[in-house]
């Protein structure tokens, strides 16, 4: 790079900061292939290549997804279950098939079968042209497992060292160790891709979409990621890395934030495992909105004990030393698999046996075993900050059975002599039915919580992992706010409190139309925290009132949009 000092225009994906050295990332030269084909390959040899292939990178999807939801969050890992129906995707199989029989090896048939699907998806806008890289991230998988080669090593960089890259797949960066990692800068790539998604997670700070001009970039030039504002600085002086430090630190607010008009809001983070508990600390959270009980279940051969649960609910606790944490019950089914757990597949795994289905059904043991550990929690220093809410609550009926385990559980916990509470119960709001239920819901728990990922997909009818109608999966579509809109209504009625913890409260961008909705609690991504809290402090609420019912009274996304971000 010039010794002039160079500032590059890209999109914020992480709106922290971090100062160091570029390293360059580029995809391993092993797996490029020449164009050669041959009359002497074997179709029925290659075949055999092929499938082998495909069977040792769906093992290996697997053991990244255990990886990435024990370390990242399960939200973040289930990129990995849609890597594996792209392996079997009838598009991609059948061209590998007809080029094996063309003469090419198996090597050259999975290049070619992922050009035209790539190519494809790169013509789209918004989420869905981001999907290309889980298709790279896909064939280059399958390359690696024909040609014998290793991923070039990313988890053993330098401590202080900036990843500038073309672009980076979701497994790249599920790779990466924030600790020594102080920022990410591509060529290629949106806020919405699954890379930017788990960047965020791990609260790297991060630049994408910066194009062409990423190519100057040298190895070893000394660069700052200003992931707020979207800017790669080259060579940054004194005063510019000062400020963005300063900047960086003063984004963090400790302690609860009201409107300008004296609206209280708590500002909480999703936590997904013991590791993100000392981000969400660091980063000015409040509490734990979702702490996801998942990865107690993952990479193991059988379910946690009572003991370990007891401990990892204890030990948030304490983080928070009398911050609410609210943790969910395990959801397990739908996009999470638990291999020792009987979990009927179904034809729709969401709409199937998932959530509190489970625990009230063939999952029972392990459900009233994870309730004694949570009231005996309850029962600990800071236990009255706990609060626990069940997943996936369609009916009445069904968190009147969840309430009467926690009955039965609290009074076995009495004969046994065993020193327990019982603390706030909610439930998660996340199906229409949830939203239709309430008032009646409201009724008989202390909280709801908005779970806008699912909401949206089943008020929109659009799966979270078909690329297909990912802009239908939108929370911003009119008729998700009314389904909010009344949740919040009925929460209200009830005197019961309304957070939201789906990925929709963690876009700051959308905090005064959710304070303006009624929302009490807001739930976000370690990393957004701040931001957030940011977006809180600026609004006025008799304004954000306003605001929300305009959005309430929108006939299109797009309206919504203009409101939110004029």
């Amino acid at each position: 790079m010039s010794e002039e000092r160079t500032s590059l225009a890209g999109v914020g994906a992480t709106p922290r900061s971090g100062v160091g050295t570029a390293v360059r990332y580029a995809p391993d030269d092993a797996l490029d292939l020449d164009d050669a084909t041959s009359a002497d390959v074997d179709p029925e040899t290659e075949r055999d290549r092929y499938e082998a292939a495909v069977e040792g990178a769906k093992a290996d999807l697997e053991r990244e997804r255990e990886r990435t939801a024990a370390e990242v969050g399960e939200q973040e890992a289930a990129v990995f279950d849609a890597h594996v129906k792209f392996l079997e995707d009838p598009q991609i199989t059948d061209a590998v098939e007809e080029a094996i029989e063309d003469g090419h090896g198996a090597e050259h048939a999975v290049r070619n079968a992922f050009e035209d699907p790539i190519e494809q998806f790169e013509g789209m806008d918004g989420r869905m042209g981001e999907r290309a890289d889980d298709l790279r991230d896909v064939r280059d998988r399958l390359l690696r497992e024909l040609l014998g080669t290793e991923r070039t090593g990313l988890a053993e960089l330098d401590p202080g060292s900036v990843v500038v890259a073309e672009r980076l797949t979701p497994s790249d960066t599920a790779r990466l160790d924030p600790d020594d990692i102080v920022g990410i800068a591509t060529a290629e790539g949106g806020r919405t891709s699954h890379a930017a998604i788990i960047a965020r997670s791990l609260a790297i700070p991060a630049v994408v979409g910066v194009g062409d001009a990423l190519a100057a970039v040298e190895d070893g030039d000394r660069v700052l990621v200003d992931g707020e504002d979207g800017e790669l600085v080259v060579d940054p002086d004194a005063e510019r890395v000062a400020a963005a430090e300063r900047d960086d630190a003063a984004d963090v607010r400790r302690g609860p934030v009201t409107t300008t008009d004296g609206r209280a809001v708590e500002v909480a983070a999703n936590v997904g495992g013991p590791d993100e508990l000392a981000v969400a600390v660091e980063r000015g959270a409040d509490g734990v909105g979702l702490y996801r009980t998942e990865f107690l279940f993952l990479d193991r051969d059988e379910p946690p004990t009572e003991e370990e649960q007891y401990k990892a609910f204890v030990d948030a606790l304490d983080a928070f030393e009398g911050g609410r944490v609210v943790v969910r019950t395990f959801d397990v089914g739908g996009d999470k698999s638990i291999p020792y757990l009987d979990v009927p597949e179904g034809d729709n795994p969401f709409l199937g046996v998932r959530g509190v289905r489970l625990a009230l059904g063939s999952a029972r043991d392990l459900f009233e075993t994870q309730l004694r550990a949570l009231l005996r929690a309850a029962a600990t220093e800071h236990g009255d900050a706990l609060a626990v809410m069940f997943p996936l609550v369609a009916t009445v009926e069904e968190l009147t059975a969840a309430l009467d385990a926690v009955e039965s559980v609290a009074a076995a916990l009495d004969d046994e002599g065993v020193e327990h509470a019982v603390p706030e119960l909610g439930v998660m709001v996340e199906t229409p039915a949830a939203v239709m239920n309430a008032a009646e819901l409201a009724d008989r728990v202390d909280f709801l919580s908005v779970g806008t990922n699912d909401l949206a997909q089943y008020v929109q009818a659009a799966a979270r992992d078909d690329d297909h109608v990912a802009d239908l999966h939108d929370p911003r579509y009119p008729a998700v706010l009314r389904a909010i809109a009344r949740t919040v209504e009925a929460a209200r009625d009830a005197d019961a409190w309304v957070g939201m913890c789906g990925e929709m409260a963690g876009v700051p961008e959308n905090a005064e139309l959710l304070v303006g909705l009624g929302l009490d609690e807001l739930s976000a991504s370690a990393v957004t925290v701040p931001a957030v809290k940011e977006r809180v402090v600026e609004t006025t609420y008799g304004d954000a009132e306003t605001l929300a019912e305009r959005a309430r009274s929108a006939e299109t996304r797009r309206e919504v949009t203009e409101l939110v971000e004029p």
